[in-house]
């Protein structure tokens, strides 16, 4: 089981506030290795325990929460984005710079988080389990941001632990990019996820 974020390893407000520049510069560095771009417009950035911490912390910051209850809501919050280490979690992005060229997007990619994959090099793909929190498409238009979880076989997780590749991608009609395979940078990050 992966770890989880509880409140006694949280920082106070205080704390944080004067760590919070060097935590920043730390945590960046640590996405870098973390998000995979597929194509010019859609990005996956996965999720760990250091992203969920610099998360949470950013939240108790912006909403000045101190009160126990307060923090116990936002840690109920981002611990199931959190991997459980037979799975990789990653918020989807989808970015254009003009916002026609967004709204037009969006309207054509419905479905797009479901045509999103994963691949550890030598078995099947892996589609995602998309929005466990919330519905985020309707019949007009797709969301620009999706939650997904990728469930991997003991196989695919051992295989990836010894070094296989892993590719991914979207097919979607009006999307289709792949990333074969993910820089080793990123693959290496990506295996810490796996128990």
């Amino acid at each position: 089981m992966m770890r989880k974020l509880v409140k006694k390893e949280l920082y106070s407000l205080e704390e944080y506030s004067n760590m919070r520049a060097e935590f920043r510069q730390k945590i960046r560095a640590h996405k870098d290795n973390r998000i995979v771009r597929i194509g010019e417009n859609i990005s996956l950035h996965f999720e760990d325990y250091e992203t969920m911490l610099y998360q949470v912390q950013e939240m108790l910051r912006a909403e000045k929460i101190f009160e126990s209850a307060g923090i116990m809501e936002e840690i109920e919050t981002y611990n199931p984005l959190i991997p459980d280490g037979q799975n990789w979690k990653a918020t989807m992005m989808i970015q254009f710079n003009k916002v026609e060229d967004r709204v037009k997007a969006l309207a054509e990619m419905i479905g797009i988080e479901r045509a999103t994959w994963v691949q550890v090099d030598g078995f099947d793909k892996v589609s995602p389990i998309a929005n466990e929190d919330l519905e985020r498409e309707t019949e007009e238009k797709t969301s620009s941001v999706h939650f997904l979880r990728f469930e991997l076989s003991a196989d695919m997780a051992a295989a990836a632990k010894q070094g296989a590749a892993i590719n991914m991608g979207v097919d979607h009609a009006a999307y289709s990019h792949a990333c074969l395979p993910i820089a080793e940078n990123l693959r290496a990050s990506l295996v810490n996820d796996l128990t």
